[in-house]
């Protein structure tokens, strides 16, 4: 699906699903959006270490984020075959794209 670079900001239609409610219903919540961010600064993170950089954040929590950030093709898993098993977590090509909104926020939040 090709979009337009002059998308302009519009109400919709009734029963139509908003663009910008389906993108908060997948990196609206807190931890989701810390993910993110955290992946965007660092790249390639494996399950503690995001974790540790996440104060407060239960491992089935962190589990459940990241399984819905991969099914909607946000973030990719990559799992080596060793004992005991590693695996590393990084932002697709998709993901990468949420950069600009994450830079925008912050700027919005400075001038707070």
């Amino acid at each position: 699906m090709e979009i337009s670079n002059d998308i302009k900001l519009t109400k919709g239609q009734p029963g139509e699903l908003c663009p910008i409610a389906k993108t908060l219903d997948i990196i609206g919540t807190k931890w989701t959006f810390l993910i993110v961010r955290d992946l965007l600064l660092e790249g390639t993170m494996r399950f503690r270490d995001l974790q540790k950089s996440m104060k407060g954040i239960s491992p089935k929590t962190l589990s459940l984020r990241l399984r819905e950030l991969e099914k909607n093709d946000i973030v990719k898993r990559k799992v080596y075959p060793e004992v005991p098993p590693k695996v590393e977590y990084s932002l697709t090509d998709k993901g990468k794209k949420l950069e600009k909104i994450f830079i925008e926020l912050k700027r919005f939040g400075i001038e707070l």
